[in-house]
């Protein structure tokens, strides 16, 4: 068996393990059951690819996250490590193909979702197979007390009974005690090795603040630390409006959300990964499987969900070592928002009854029917014809995803066919007349032979980068072209894919998980009630808080967080008189803000205030129409 350091250096180019890394591996490979929780940048994935590497078969991959098994098995692809993974949409002579691949064809790792396990096709193949590891990824879906409960997961099991002889190893990066516990006993681990790296990030810097104007706030964090950062914000919407406003402030930004186009994500991602941009504003959709080192602040202008995900996000920042910020900025506003955004959109047992009824109708499903089957999905056209609220109905259908009714797949796409009807001759007397389409049409001429003589699939993504132009002025031109009786076209524009798990049985079908969903309601209401006492605890040092919140104990102050740095200012009081001087020599140059004030000055907030206060008293200084400050004699 090779050593797994000779692994590491020749796939990964690495020379030493992370904390925690070797050990686990060696535990793995000792065909020990492992439980893993290395919180997020930790290097879980190296903790069962390299064990799978170092023996000969097949390792088996459960995870629920289709965009991060697609990443996983590409980055193993590129270093020629023969990987798959198999999701919905794939049909049954396709799914036979390639499970017979993975046991005949030296593939090192097969990536399953959960619910794949159900298929007696996918079970006769794996009892076949030569399997030396299973791993389970985002293992806390496991649990019904998990951030991500999925009943699906509970299949897992079965596969243990398929091969009984191999070893298992569970891999999270956020979970509470309880939901540990769970896991272990689910997976039916015996005498597992168990690996809880501390969440103590000593680098960190866990900041609150209650801001009235969030936007001067992040703007004299990102002039004050110019390395690279991330903002969250709540929506597709903010993103831009965020980018926009920075801009305006010549600080770099791009963005991300899950919205854009594949080659509109790469773009972004490429510019922030390279430091062409020094933030990326982003909606949650983005980190999954981000490294980037030199992260320096992290900042969420809206509250997140849960402890969990804020940890996760908030993860992203200082993987290098270096100190670093994790700041939320907070107002009055936002625990109703966090309330409406999270708590007023879950969906009842009936409304997703009622969803469910509605999808299969939509697309035409008869009762008993369906299992197995693909549809491509335009979710807004599906709200519109039913007139849902499309909040509450897309929280509905992950809710029927999670729990392996449907698999949502939330991937845009545009589905383009385009046929020329006019002459070779008679489209080049057009362009004649019309010489602004000539570099798309060319451009579609020369990528698409016979496309005078059939209806030919076209790639956008491709027209668009050989054309050098725009999504929206391709797809204008397309339909100018359409309207002038040069191409026939058809544009099927969709938005995600749907997967039936399991035959239409209306009712029947939600009843079985209708505890599930109220379960998970509770603990959707006891997340945000946690987050909302995070942010309103000023009197525990922010990085206990969050420790104690997944069950460590015997902490210290951090020294750091916004919690410790006001403590100090409060046991060691500015001299007033030192203050009221300053802030006297600062008018002297002119009327100023409280503001400008505060930047030039090293008090807290409270502090200037009072003096403020004093000095407006005593008449040495008075407020300008225009809210400023000036001395009273000037």
């Amino acid at each position: 068996m090779e050593h797994p350091i000779n692994i590491l250096e020749r796939y990964w180019n690495f020379t030493s393990f992370k904390p925690e890394q070797e050990a686990i591996i060696n535990a793995v490979l000792n065909g020990e059951d492992t439980f893993v929780l290395l919180p997020t940048g930790g290097g879980k994935s190296l903790c069962f690819q390299i064990p799978a590497l170092a023996k000969n078969g097949i390792c088996i991959v459960i995870s629920p996250l289709i965009a991060l098994m697609r990443d996983q098995v590409k980055s193993l692809n590129d270093k020629g490590i023969k990987a798959m993974s198999i999701t919905s949409g794939i049909s049954f002579n396709d799914l036979d193909t390639l499970l017979d691949n993975c046991i005949y064809g030296n593939y090192k790792f097969l990536y399953l979702s959960p619910e794949r396990l159900q298929q007696e096709l996918v079970q006769d193949r794996i009892k076949q197979m030569n399997v030396n590891l299973i791993a389970v990824d985002e293992a806390h879906c496991i649990s019904q007390w998990g951030s991500d409960f999925r009943p699906a997961y509970k299949n897992i099991t079965l596969l243990r009974q398929l091969q009984p002889n191999v070893n298992a190893v569970a891999l999270t990066a956020s979970a509470k005690p309880e939901v540990v516990n769970d896991i272990i006993d689910e997976l039916d681990f015996i005498q597992p090795k168990i690996f809880k790296q501390s969440f103590l990030r000593s680098n960190l810097a866990y900041m609150v603040f209650h801001e009235n104007d969030k936007y001067y706030r992040l703007e004299t964090i990102l002039k004050k630390h110019k390395e690279s950062s991330i903002i969250y914000v709540r929506n597709r919407k903010l993103t831009i409006e965020i980018s926009t406003f920075l801009k305006s402030k010549n600080i770099t930004s791009t963005y991300y959300h899950g919205g854009l186009s594949n080659p509109e994500k790469d773009s972004n991602m490429n510019a922030w990964v390279n430091n062409q941009k020094q933030v990326m504003v982003a909606t949650n959709a983005f980190g999954m499987g981000i490294d980037k080192p030199d992260v320096k602040t992290v900042i969420h202008l809206n509250l997140p969900e849960s402890i969990e995900s804020y940890f996760q996000e908030a993860g992203r920042v200082g993987r290098n070592g270096d100190k670093a910020f994790a700041v939320i900025l907070k107002n009055k506003s936002d625990e109703v928002l966090v309330k409406n955004q999270f708590l007023s959109v879950l969906p009842s047992v009936d409304f997703v009854k009622q969803i469910y009824r509605k999808l299969c109708n939509y697309f035409q499903i008869s009762y008993g029917e369906g299992e197995y089957l693909t549809f491509d999905f335009d979710f807004n056209s599906f709200c519109k014809t039913y007139e849902f609220s499309s909040i509450l109905c897309y929280n509905a259908l992950l809710l029927l995803d999670r729990n392996s009714v449907i698999t949502l797949s939330k991937q845009f796409k545009n589905k383009v066919t385009v046929q020329f009807i006019i002459s070779n001759n008679a489209l080049f007397h057009y362009l004649d007349t019309h010489q602004e389409y000539g570099i798309i049409v060319k451009s579609i001429l020369r990528m698409y032979g016979g496309i005078f003589d059939h209806i030919t699939k076209i790639d956008l993504g491709k027209i668009i980068d050989k054309a050098s132009v725009s999504e929206s002025v391709l797809v204008n031109t397309l339909q100018q072209l359409e309207h002038d009786g040069v191409i026939s076209l058809n544009l099927a524009k969709t938005d995600a894919q749907v997967t039936f798990i399991e035959p239409r049985e209306d009712d029947k079908t939600i009843n079985r998980i209708a505890n599930i969903i109220e379960q998970q309601k509770k603990l959707k209401q006891q997340q945000v009630k946690a987050m909302l006492n995070y942010v309103e605890n000023d009197s525990v040092c922010k990085s206990m808080q969050l420790l104690a919140y997944f069950g460590e104990k015997d902490m210290k102050p951090c020294g750091i967080c916004s919690v410790c740095i006001n403590s100090k200012k409060s046991n060691a009081p500015q001299d007033i008189k030192t203050i009221k001087n300053r802030v006297i020599e600062i008018l002297e140059t002119g009327d100023q803000s409280s503001r400008n004030i505060i930047s030039q000055i090293k008090c807290s907030e409270a502090e200037l205030k009072n003096v403020l206060k004093l000095l407006m008293e005593h008449h040495i200084i008075i407020i300008t129409p225009a809210n400023t400050y000036k001395l009273s004699h000037t």
